[in-house]
């Protein structure tokens, strides 16, 4: 098979994807999970940061071992401890010498959860959290939209953050600085961002709402960009929630998916002209550019890296093969290794692929608040597109998933092209339970 050209940004292969079955599914009744306020812990140090991530501040490392109990959102088996999988007559067992504390591997279309473990320990996130950050707030503006940077639109950014290298002065595009925020992981860019959507107060706010829209309950933002902050945690289940949520966008999926771009620099006169110079910047998602000695992963689409002080190395990717679309999250590997946290998350690619379509799932990945709500008796959804709205809950399912909606409510019931939401009235819904990423870059390995 060609190998395709090198570009600065891969071109996205649209696929058409067949809504090959339907099911008429009950709507699982799950368990009333209320995710608690984790307390202030004492203050730590930054340290430097390889990883392309904001470097740690004030919280305290979390505890060695799993808590007894977690929360079961997706399947009792999700808040169990240690490693979950049934392993059956020619499903391969699982990869050896994992470290990470917590990990998933799920299929990214159907939900189903082939492996997990620990999936509902709330551990500090680090920048992986901007997915997050992304599907609450990629809705409200156009890409074209400008935006000139005052001083105060980077306060707040924590010392020792990684940043796109945003100036004060000058005018940037929406679309400059969601480039910024996937492929560099700037901090800065998300600062910028939060201003523009009425402050960070109301952006952590508005995220926290979208987790609980997600049912990603294991959540608690306290800064929009993952820096370490006391009490901000989250989960590899909710990430992943996350990452599938934000694939509905084509726009996070190109962002998530380009490699290289161009940003924009300082604006200098030369010879009485105004030039504005631009500066090449590259994703920080290893798996996606073969940096650092790794190579790129087969059939790499995303998603999003971070690492942080207390953190540790975080990673949530997607990948395609032979049809099949997987999510792998892993949260702190416990080995000291270089690339620790991809090496671990290709060898967990490598197994789903294999177990995909043998292994019995262990749980589930659960469509979000509105989408169970619109099923209930009495309910009147009618799948109309949301306008640009908050990316929190909302009472009708969002039916389309372009730049100029409102993420908030979207549903694991909803076709993307056609923006359809089909509902049954009562208790039960016609279902599509694939969710199909039409536009998601299909990766050939490197020659």
């Amino acid at each position: 098979m060609p190998a395709p050209k090198k570009t600065a940004r891969r071109s996205l292969l649209v696929t058409s994807v067949a809504l090959s079955s339907l099911a008429l599914t009950a709507v699982p009744a799950l368990p009333a999970v209320a995710a608690p306020k984790p307390s202030p812990s004492p203050s730590g140090s930054p340290s430097p940061n390889p990883s392309g991530s904001p470097s740690g501040s004030p919280s305290a490392s979390p505890s060695a071992t799993p808590p007894a109990t977690m929360s079961s959102v997706g399947g009792a088996r999700l808040g169990q401890a240690g490693p979950q999988v049934n392993l059956a007559s020619g499903v391969p067992v699982l990869p050896k010498d994992l470290s990470a504390r917590s990990w998933i591997v799920a299929d990214a279309e159907s939900g189903d959860v082939l492996a997990a473990n620990n999936a509902h320990w709330r551990l500090p996130p680090a920048s992986t959290l901007k997915m997050l950050f992304a599907d609450t707030v990629l809705p409200k503006f156009p890409k074209t939209e400008k935006h000139k940077v005052v001083p105060s639109d980077l306060v707040g950014v924590g010392a020792g953050s990684s940043m796109v290298g945003i100036k004060e002065g000058e005018t940037y595009t929406v679309h400059d600085l969601w480039l910024g925020v996937f492929l560099r992981s700037g901090n800065d860019a998300v600062h910028v961002l939060s201003t523009m959507n009425d402050g960070v107060d109301t952006t952590v706010r508005e995220m926290n709402a979208h987790a609980e829209e997600l049912q990603a309950l294991d959540t608690h933002v306290v800064s929009p960009d993952g820096y370490d902050a006391p009490g901000q945690v989250s989960s590899a289940y909710d990430l992943t929630l996350f990452a599938r949520s934000g694939l509905q966008k084509k726009d996070f999926r190109e962002y998530s998916s380009t490699v290289t771009a161009k940003f924009p620099g300082k604006t200098t006169k030369k010879k009485g002209k105004t030039v504005r110079g631009t500066f090449e910047i590259q994703n920080t998602n290893r798996l996606l550019t073969g940096a650092s000695g790794l190579s790129v992963y087969p059939g790499i689409a995303g998603v999003k890296n971070g690492n942080t002080t207390n953190a540790g190395a975080t990673f949530t990717g997607v990948a395609e093969r032979g049809g099949k679309v997987l999510l792998v999250t892993i949260m702190n590997p416990a080995k000291d290794e270089p690339n620790e946290v991809y090496k671990e998350t290709a060898k967990l690619f490598d197994w789903g692929f294999k177990a995909a379509g043998k292994v019995e799932p262990v749980g589930e990945l659960v469509p979000p608040k509105s989408a169970m709500q619109s099923a209930q008796p009495g309910s009147n959804a009618s799948g109309e597109a949301g306008g640009a709205g908050s990316g929190g809950a909302s009472s009708k399912p969002v039916a389309s998933s372009t730049a100029q909606t409102g993420s908030g409510g979207m549903g694991i019931a909803f076709a993307i092209t056609g923006g359809v939401l089909v509902l049954l009235a009562g208790a039960a819904f016609l279902v599509n339970r694939r969710w199909p990423l039409p536009d998601l870059v299909r990766r050939r390995p490197r020659p």
